[in-house]
């Protein structure tokens, strides 16, 4: 860090909280993506590719027709330089075929290179947007999914299966030719396409529903592959290596089952396909080579005729081969256009004035997509900019779920959020970013520098604004005992950090800024003394600088530091009011369970002795503590 920047290296905390953060005006204009950016992006992509694709079209019309150079060729050296034995008209027709194949050879090569640079296009224009549905979406593709999935269309369009696609609607062309040359030569490769016509058809029933039963487990288990690269610690520790790497296989094989029965389908309809072109070639030339001694055309057009046959009928069976990877680009570019259009509906919101931190709660509900039963119900809270409320309550009682609701990282299902009495959907994504720390239950930081980290990945930010944070999370001394200071790099699995070092360093990130609001799930999980008593200190400077805090916690101690305690039970609202009120009434409701009878726990031994459970739900004594605040503190 420059130290021209950092004067106030010793600088008390309060007197840093009150230092103002610089680069305020640079952050005031709205930089992110909304969503009618990321629709506007999806268009301008698709826009690219219809204009390239038309240019594509217009090639692949001037190289079908140049395709025809060499049966004419053929056909003129039969029925021409054969018959006559001029060598001037042999070189002639010779130079002019060269020159078309020439020419045909260069159209081609720009078509797919148009192809190369139409794809790379698309995914340049779609990755941003792409990338943001997936990590604002709940559920859905992941962001490597979404990126994967962009990788799959770009390498259809720039595969070889793409240029036939674009060869197939100029088959009747060549039908056409044929029939030209004789109409009883034109009705046979016209019964051959239409069969082959068939086939595809076919070849589409019969693979559909396998090659989308692959795609959904081959997701399922890369689901579970991630799922277990990023628990791989847990798994070896504790001997589950084998037992998860079945748990992936299972999928994987499932996955497998399904591709193996869609390829053999699609693999024995190749087959017949490429049978079919050959058994017409065959039939051309033979039925060809009678109508020649019927003196009804020349040896020439016979040959002419089968080539002409056997390129109209190359699109559909090429189409019927590459169906498999057609099939694939149409899921992905669905999953791609799946995570952009959800977001269509937001607009580019009006930077509103700076808010001053009244957060209001009205009626909230969240019911999880595909579930029935809702995770948080009916709550309702006001807090005052500068108070600090505590959500305590059981484990899955809707307290993570209510914080990631009140930054706007999960929508709720019905209710309002008010911040300063605007609702959070009408604040500019950006704006509220920069108005709210957060710290989640399961801190993970950005691979990348410590500075870097606390600065929200932020280049355009001065050392003060980052010290600033530091000092007000009470983790600047830690930092600077690093060997690197803030310069250390923290890796993918946040090495060389601890758990409680990584929770602090992320604390400073949710003060980095000037947030009016502040959400902290368990901020104190991994935390030791030391980190115990700078929170403290540090939600006690962010309350002098008026930032309003709701804090997750479990933790007794720490609720010296608040104004307000919520009680949230199975997602409802047990006990709602000043914190000199319910900690006493929830004190009280712990010790008395704590006093439950004797007799109680040994008959709930015995129970789970006998292999019962019966006895856990009757007396209340081995849940623990019962009544509207049905939770238990730690002692820290």
């Amino acid at each position: 860090m420059r130290r021209t920047e950092t004067s106030a290296d010793h600088a008390s905390p309060a007197e840093t909280a009150r230092l103002k953060p610089a680069g305020k005006a640079s952050r005031q204009t709205p930089e992110a993506r909304t969503g009618a950016d990321n629709l506007k992006a999806l268009k301008k992509g698709l826009n690219i590719c219809r204009r390239g694709f038309v240019s594509v079209g217009a090639f692949s019309v001037v190289i079908n027709l140049l395709m025809l150079t060499i049966p004419i060729y053929l056909f003129q050296l039969s029925d021409r330089v054969l018959t006559s034995r001029n060598t001037d008209t042999l070189m002639m027709l010779s130079v002019v075929a060269v020159g078309a194949i020439l020419a045909m050879v260069a159209l081609d090569m720009m078509r797919r290179l148009m192809l190369s640079r139409i794809g790379t296009r698309l995914e340049t224009t779609l990755a941003g947007p792409a990338l943001a549905g997936a990590l604002h979406g709940q559920a859905g593709p992941t962001a490597a999914q979404a990126l994967r999935s962009l990788q799959q269309v770009r390498n259809f369009i720039i595969g070889p299966v793409m240029p036939l696609i674009f060869d197939a609607p100029l088959a009747p062309l060549y039908f056409a030719v044929v029939f030209l040359i004789h109409p009883t030569l034109g009705f046979i490769a016209l019964g051959a396409g239409l069969l082959l016509c068939a086939v595809a058809i076919v070849n589409q029933q019969l693979t559909a529903s396998p090659f989308a039963e692959a795609s959904g487990h081959g997701q399922a288990a890369e689901n579970q592959a991630e799922a277990l690269s990023r628990n791989s610690q847990a798994l070896s520790g504790m001997g589950m290596m084998n037992e998860g790497i079945m748990l992936w296989g299972q999928s994987n094989a499932q996955s497998l089952t399904s591709l193996i029965r869609a390829q053999d389908r699609n693999a024995y309809l190749s087959g017949f396909s490429k049978l079919v072109r050959l058994l017409t070639q065959i039939a051309v030339l033979g039925t060809g080579a009678y109508l020649a001694l019927q003196a009804q055309l020349t040896g020439g057009m016979m040959i002419a005729a089968s080539i002409i046959a056997g390129r109209a009928l190359a699109p559909i069976e090429g189409a019927i081969e590459g169906w498999r990877s057609f099939v694939q680009a149409r899921h992905a570019y669905k999953r791609v256009k799946s995570l952009v259009e959800p977001m269509k509906n937001q607009e580019v919101r009006l930077w509103l004035p700076e808010p001053k931190g009244e957060l209001q709660v009205e009626k909230l509900l969240y019911v999880p997509k595909g579930e029935r039963d809702p995770v948080l119900n009916g709550v309702n809270m006001l807090l005052e900019p500068g108070e600090a409320l505590a959500v305590v309550g059981p484990s899955g009682g809707g307290k993570s779920t209510l914080a990631r609701i009140l930054v706007g990282g999960v929508a709720q299902t019905a209710g309002k959020i008010r911040l300063d009495g605007a609702e959070l959907k009408n604040w500019n994504p950006r704006q509220l970013g920069e108005t709210i720390g957060y710290l989640p239950q399961d801190v993970e930081l950005f691979p990348g520098t410590i500075k870097a980290n606390i600065a929200r990945l932020r280049e355009d930010v001065s050392d003060a604004e980052i010290y600033r944070a530091a000092q007000l999370a009470g983790v600047h001394e830690m930092i600077l005992r690093l060997p690197q200071g803030y310069e250390t790099m923290i890796a993918a699995d946040g090495s060389p950090l601890s758990g409680g070092q990584r929770q602090r360093v992320g604390l400073a990130r949710a003060f980095f800024g000037n947030p009016k609001l502040l959400v902290l799930d368990e901020p104190n999980a991994n935390l030791d003394v030391d980190g115990e008593k700078a929170l403290r200190a540090a939600l006690k400077h962010a309350k002098e600088q008026g930032i309003t805090i709701v804090l997750i916690t479990q933790r007794l101690a720490i609720l010296e530091s608040v104004d307000k305690v919520m009680v949230l039970q199975q997602g409802r609202v047990a006990g709602f009011g000043p914190a000199r009120e319910i900690i006493p009434r929830l004190l009280s409701t712990q010790q008395a369970s704590q006093q439950q009878p004797k007799q109680e726990t040994q008959r709930a031994i015995k129970a789970r002795h006998a292999g019962t459970h019966a006895a856990f739900g009757s007396g209340g004594g081995v849940q623990g503590v019962t009544g509207a605040a049905n939770v238990t503190f730690q002692q820290s």
